[in-house]
C-alpha cells in the first residue's frame, strides 16, 4: 500500500482509492494524478495479487490508515468495498464518490482455479449503489453489468427491492481510461504480428499459437513480436510458439516502455484472441501506432474498430484466414483512435469529477438520465 499526502492544502482533497493495482489501474491511477493537479490527491492502493482477499478484505487492510479528515471527493476503483468502507467510517456517509468499473464480475471468465463464489459481485453491487457516481470504461462493461445484477437478483429467495440495477444505470455513464498515442514510424514491417497481451487463460493464448502454427503451415511469411506480462512459470502457448516458430520470433518479453512502445510502432498486425476485455488498452495503442488491429467480433471490441477489423470469436480458421488475406497485402488502413486519447477525454474525467449534481440522496430517490 502506498499513500501520497496532499501537495497543497488549498487544493480540494480528494481520496483515490484502488485495491488491486494492476498495470491498467495503475495507469489510470497515475494520468488522474499527473493531469488534474487541482486536486490534493492522497492514494491508498493495494497491490494487484491476492484477489479474493483484495476485493473482500480491503476495508480491514484500511482499517488504520485512512486520512483522519475526510476529503471533499473520494474516487475509487470497482474492486473497493465502498459500502463496507462508508460503514466503518461514518465521516464518509456524506462524502462525494466517484466509482470506476474498469471491470466488473459478472462478465469474468472462469477458470478451474477461480472461486465461484457471489461474494466479488455483491461487493461490486453494493459499492455501486453506495456511490453517487458511477463510470465504466466501456459500453459492454455498463451492460454486461447492469445485466449481471438483474441475474443475480432475479435468482434470490425474497424480498429483493425492485429497480436495483436502473438506480445504478441512471447515475452512470461512460468514460474510458485515456491511451497514450504512439506517433507512427516512417518504417514499419507490415509481417510483424504482435501480441501484447498478458499470458494468461482469459486473453486466449493458445489460439493465438494455434493460430501462428497454422498460418506457418500455410506458407505465409511473417514474424513475431510476443510482448506482453508473463509469470515465472511459463505459459504453454509461449513455449509451443518459441518451440514451432523460434526464427521468426524477433521480439519475446515484457520491455522497457520505450522499447515496448518502439515494437508497437515498427509492427504490421496487432491481434488479440481475448474472452476478457472491457475496454482494450494494449490494442488501443497498437491501433494509434498505425498498426492494423484484429480483433473477436465479440465483448468491447465492436465499440472500437469497425467490422472489417473483425473475426468470428474463437474461431481458429476464420483468425488464419485474415491474417493470411491480411499478410498478401489486403490488410486494411490504420484505424482512427484520436476520440480514446487523454487529449480528447480529458474534458469528459474533468466534468466527471467536478460534477456535483448527482448526490447519493438524489441518485438513490429519483431517476435521472445516464
Amino acid at each position: 500500500m502506498t499513500t501520497k499526502d496532499a501537495l497543497n492544502s488549498s487544493r480540494t482533497p480528494v481520496w483515490l482509492l484502488s485495491a488491486y493495482r494492476a498495470e491498467s489501474h495503475a495507469r489510470w491511477a497515475d494520468w488522474l494524478v499527473a493531469t488534474f493537479d487541482e486536486f490534493g490527491w492522497q492514494r491508498l492502493e493495494l497491490p494487484g495479487r491476492h484477489f479474493s482477499w483484495r476485493i473482500r478484505g480491503n476495508p480491514l487492510s484500511w482499517l488504520d490508515s485512512l486520512p483522519e479528515q475526510a476529503p471533499e471527493l473520494i474516487v475509487a476503483t470497482s474492486m473497493v468495498d465502498l459500502a463496507t468502507l462508508k460503514g466503518l467510517h461514518p465521516r464518509l456517509a456524506g462524502v462525494r464518490t466517484v466509482l470506476y468499473f474498469h471491470e466488473n464480475q459478472f462478465a469474468y471468465p472462469r477458470s478451474d482455479g477461480q472461486t465461484t463464489s457471489i461474494e466479488a459481485q455483491i461487493v461490486q453491487l453494493y459499492a455501486a449503489l453506495a456511490a453517487d457516481r458511477v463510470l465504466f470504461n466501456s459500453g459492454y462493461n455498463r451492460t454486461t453489468f447492469i445485466e449481471g445484477v438483474d441475474s443475480l437478483l432475479a435468482g434470490m429467495p425474497d424480498h429483493v427491492p425492485s429497480g436495483v440495477s436502473g438506480r445504478i444505470a441512471d447515475k452512470s455513464e461512460i468514460l474510458p481510461v485515456p491511451i497514450d498515442p504512439i506517433r507512427p514510424p516512417d518504417t514499419r514491417d507490415p509481417a510483424l504480428i504482435l501480441w501484447n497481451h498478458r499470458w494468461e487463460y482469459d486473453k486466449n493464448p493458445d489460439l493465438f499459437a494455434d493460430a501462428m502454427i497454422a498460418l506457418a503451415e500455410r506458407g505465409a511469411e511473417f514474424r513475431l513480436a510476443l510482448l506482453g506480462q508473463r509469470h515465472r512459470k511459463t505459459h504453454d502457448a509461449l513455449a509451443r510458439l518459441r518451440e514451432a516458430l523460434p526464427d521468426r520470433i524477433v521480439a519475446d518479453g515484457a520491455l522497457p516502455m520505450d522499447e515496448y512502445r518502439a515494437v508497437l510502432g515498427r509492427a504490421g498486425i496487432a491481434v488479440s484472441t481475448a474472452i476478457h476485455e472491457f475496454q482494450g488498452l494494449g490494442m488501443l495503442e497498437a491501433a494509434s501506432a498505425g498498426c492494423a488491429p484484429l480483433v473477436p467480433d465479440a465483448l468491447c471490441y465492436p465499440e472500437f474498430y469497425p467490422a472489417e477489423y473483425r473475426y468470428t470469436a474463437g474461431d481458429r480458421e476464420a483468425l488464419v484466414d485474415h491474417l493470411g488475406d491480411w499478410l498478401s497485402d489486403t490488410a486494411p488502413g490504420p484505424v482512427n483512435v484520436e476520440r480514446w486519447t487523454a487529449l480528447q477525454l480529458e474534458p469528459y474525467w474533468r466534468k466527471a469529477l467536478l460534477d456535483e449534481d448527482t448526490r447519493f440522496h438524489e441518485a438513490m430517490g429519483q431517476s435521472r438520465d445516464a
